[in-house]
């Protein structure tokens, strides 16, 4: 059985960690980045970004979130953790930890009460997958490597740049764990080729 961190330095740690453990898989809080030793895949939360860098500094995270990428083990952001994989950012002059090879909007759909569900089709998971948006950035553009996953009413809110993955949604906050399910199987499959 696979391990798969959440950093629980903000956001919706548990329900992720719920939806890991309903997909078959053994889910662990991060707190201290020596624990990123102990995990096959990890999930960046939602949350506000500019709080979880400052956060992710403060732990001395961020060197250890990079290195954990350039060994080839997954990694899954979603909403602001969707902003902290981009490499580049409207309005920032500096992207976080520059993953993948997009641009993205932050508050892309509105702010908090501008709040919606909606129901996507999601490439390889699903036709109808229920996402919940709440101050959702979305992605502008994308590089060649980028495989873009889904959209919404043109928008780009999901994709996945080899084992980087990452949605402007939360598909912890509903019952729907096929998109978790997902990245369970990426991990699975990323750790027996590291064996």
């Amino acid at each position: 059985m696979v391990k798969i961190g959440v950093l629980g330095l903000q956001g919706a740690v548990r329900e992720h960690i719920k939806s890991i453990e309903h997909s078959g898989a053994e889910g662990l809080v991060i707190k201290k980045k020596e624990q990123l030793e102990e995990i096959d895949g990890l999930i960046l939360p939602g949350g506000e970004s500019t709080t979880m860098r400052r956060l992710i500094d403060k732990y001395d995270f961020f060197e250890a979130l990079k290195s954990f990428g350039s060994q080839g083990k997954p990694i899954f952001g979603t909403c602001a953790g969707l902003i902290l994989l981009a490499n580049e950012i409207i309005g920032q002059d500096h992207a976080h930890l520059g993953l993948i090879d997009m641009k993205v909007e932050r508050n892309a759909f509105g702010r908090q009460k501008e709040s919606f569900e909606a129901l996507l089709p999601i490439k390889e998971v699903a036709e109808d997958f229920e996402a919940v948006f709440i101050r959702a950035p979305h992605i502008i553009s994308v590089g060649d490597n980028v495989e873009v996953l889904s959209t919404y009413k043109g928008s780009i809110v999901a994709a996945k740049q080899d084992h980087y993955l990452c949605c402007a949604f939360h598909p912890e906050l509903t019952d729907d764990h096929r998109l978790t399910n997902y990245f369970v199987k990426m991990t699975e499959e990323s750790a027996l080729t590291a064996k």
